[in-house]
């Protein structure tokens, strides 16, 4: 059933330890729907501490159109490539911190990231779109992150079919430009002009959601999916998001 999308404020919640009260400092983007804002759009959330704020862009499912709302939002986006305006070619520091414009585009951050999966269990959708207009995603039934004495290493589920074709793998280590740790000879970061949870730089798999935005060129230094075209053709748009499958412990 859909339900029209209200702006709401959100309103202080007095905490308790009943798994269906939620806490005024929402911990995800569930839990800013949960308090009451219904709308798509950029909000702060509490992934560690009170004082430790961390801003974000919440998919609740809402379209610009209709203001209506679908049982498919509610989720905390973890990277929005759309235009090109912010740089990706960035070192270690920077994609462990974040950076980038939350109501464009931007890149979460590792640790944040990691604050936010270890506690719980998270899927993960990645939203993509060429430039004639087509769209398809691919979705993956558990996806976490590792602290960064571990390099950020990638835990991934099941992938589950939505168009895209799977492109990328678990159990790998986040690379940078100064931080190859990917398993190709190359550095795949330097390469592909952008950090990833990147495999090898070869011609037959993977993705590189961080890449240059550029428009339909088949340079591989683009944004592409490489199992949805068989290629690198550079993709007009990509997000990358993650929503609650079990509460935070």
């Amino acid at each position: 059933m859909v339900r029209v999308c209200l702006l709401t404020l959100l309103l202080p919640l007095v905490a308790m330890s009943h798994p269906l009260v939620h806490s005024p400092l929402p911990f995800d983007c569930q839990d800013v729907y949960q308090n009451g804002s219904k709308h798509n759009g950029v909000y702060t959330i509490y992934p560690t501490t009170a004082d430790q704020p961390v801003s974000v862009y919440c998919d609740m499912g809402c379209t610009d159109d209709d203001a209506h709302e679908s049982h498919e939002g509610q989720w905390t986006v973890i990277l929005k490539r759309v235009d090109g305006t912010v740089n990706f070619y960035r070192p270690w520091d920077a994609y462990k911190e974040g950076f980038g414009n939350e109501d464009g585009e931007y890149w979460l951050g590792l640790e944040t990231m990691y604050r936010l999966t270890w506690p719980s269990k998270y899927e993960l959708r990645v939203d993509m779109e060429d430039w004639q207009g087509g769209s398809v995603f691919a979705q993956y039934t558990s996806f976490s992150v590792e602290s960064e004495d571990k390099d950020y290493r990638l835990r991934l589920g099941n992938y589950v079919d939505g168009g895209a074709g799977n492109s990328m793998s678990s159990n790998v280590r986040f690379s940078t430009y100064d931080k190859d740790q990917d398993a190709s000879s190359s550095n795949c970061a330097d390469y592909r002009k952008g950090g990833f949870w990147f495999t090898y730089c070869g011609n037959s798999y993977g993705a590189n959601p961080t890449g240059l935005h550029q428009k339909g060129q088949n340079s591989g230094e683009g944004i592409f999916w490489y199992n949805w075209k068989n290629n690198f053709l550079s993709l007009k748009s990509m997000t990358m998001k993650i929503r609650r499958v079990t509460p935070p412990e």
